[in-house]
């Protein structure tokens, strides 16, 4: 085995580093948020946002499977719909990417105030956002071996926790907290509501892609990986779910830290600061994860000369130093605009501009490309691809108006860029 391959990420490696970059601080602040919405029913909510994430999660397994390179969506899109409609979704890829660290970075000072207030305070929130991005930024510039240590420990760290709530807790589940399921009655607005809510716990799957190049054998891991991701977070989630409702009933509307809140009323104090400092951990991780792939969005736009090709290069640390140093500087004043709710909101509904994409570049790849022969293929071709878009458009549909248009309109932005680099002879 080559110094070349100990360096990148194995099988393994990137099964964590995919359940880092989707167990963040979703699952640990929105079941109180979903149980005031539509009430105990909300156990399905997670079921059903299982199936529609799995479908999106499976075309980008059958994507993934046909190349080996890094960019993900912007690639799939590229190749099926030219190099337009590939730049929109790449320049967005890396965009969101930077916004939603600068979010997590703001998130993870935001949970630690619970333990210790001035975190919120200056000068302490600007310095922790500063030693987050900066140091993360760092990490991923001295090599992928040492950001794939970190990766590992930090991810294993914030999963332990879950699964010790999730197994002893369904001991103590009251079933009798789940009756009336639906407590206002069923209304398919409201669950359309919860489940947008819910999905934002679901996103990061994609972006595990971005980074392929770092990756052994990625036609054929990467495809296995998303769908160990997927599976092993949607039954943690719906448990964590079930549990928070079997043992705070109504109660678990009103909380703002329902896991912690579960954990202490099933353990007491002791079980309540364990997940709060899995919750840490996890939002630590998350930064970690989102700190690895992002800059790999602006390593494949600059691979094809749509933004600078300089961007793309290696340094020293065979790592992409302009990419990293880009994505940390853009990420530093949005980290402390501290928007982080209106970030949040952007993340998740800018996330749909990659995946229709993808699922529709399953159907055009395969007569497009018939010699692009993956490791993955998806059974019920169209049928799959096209029920995963019109599901991507209704839950668009229950968006705010301003969510509609900072998430998406956003896309607006590329389209002087990518003419403008035209010109330049660049694209």
């Amino acid at each position: 085995m080559t110094n070349e391959t100990k360096s990148k990420f194995g099988f393994w490696s990137i099964v964590l580093l995919g359940i880092n970059g989707v167990i963040g601080s979703g699952i640990f602040l929105l079941p109180g948020k979903a149980m005031a919405l539509i009430g105990p029913g909300s156990v399905f909510v997670y079921l059903f946002m299982t199936l529609v994430v799995l479908t999106i999660a499976l075309c980008f397994a059958e994507c993934a499977g046909k190349f080996s390179r890094n960019g993900a969506a912007y690639v799939y899109a590229r190749e099926a719909f030219g190099e337009f409609i590939g730049f929109e979704v790449g320049i967005m890829r890396w965009a969101i990417g930077i916004i939603a660290w600068a979010a997590m970075a703001v998130g993870f000072v935001t949970a630690l105030s619970a333990v210790w207030p001035p975190a919120l305070q200056e000068p302490y929130k600007t310095t922790i956002i500063l030693t987050i991005l900066c140091g993360l930024g760092l990490l991923n510039y001295l090599g992928v071996q040492l950001a794939k240590v970190v990766n590992n420990l930090i991810t294993v760290g914030k999963v332990l926790p879950l699964l010790f709530f999730v197994v002893l807790g369904a001991f103590f589940i009251d079933f009798g907290n789940f009756t009336p399921l639906y407590p206002k009655g069923f209304d398919l607005d409201s669950f359309g509501a919860a489940a947008l809510l819910i999905f934002y716990a679901f996103t990061g799957f994609e972006a595990l892609a971005v980074a392929a190049e770092d990756m052994e054998n990625p036609r054929r891991n990467l495809p296995l990986a998303l769908m160990l991701v997927m599976g092993f977070c949607s039954v943690v989630y719906f448990m964590v779910q079930a549990v928070a409702v079997g043992t705070l009933g109504a109660d678990l509307a009103k909380s703002v830290a329902p896991v912690a809140d579960s954990a202490n009323a099933i353990f007491g104090p002791a079980g309540k600061w364990l997940v709060t400092i899995g919750t840490l951990i996890s939002i630590g991780g998350i930064n970690v994860a989102a700190s690895f792939l992002t800059p790999r969005s602006g390593v494949a736009l600059a691979q094809d000369g749509l933004v600078p090709r300089k961007i793309a290069e290696n340094g020293r640390f065979n790592t992409p130093t302009w990419a990293i140093f880009i994505t940390v500087l853009l990420a530093i004043p949005v980290a402390l605009s501290g928007s982080f709710v209106k970030l949040a909101a952007i993340s998740v509904v800018s996330r749909f501009a990659q995946y229709v994409p993808t699922c529709l570049a399953v159907i055009v790849l395969r007569k497009k490309r018939p010699d692009l022969e993956g490791f993955f293929r998806l059974p019920l071709v169209p049928f799959i691809p096209i029920a995963a878009v019109v599901v991507s458009v209704w839950l668009v549909s229950k968006a705010s108006t301003e969510q509609i248009l900072w998430g998406l309109g956003a896309m607006a932005l590329g389209v002087p860029l990518y003419f403008f680099m035209k010109k330049q002879g660049n694209a």
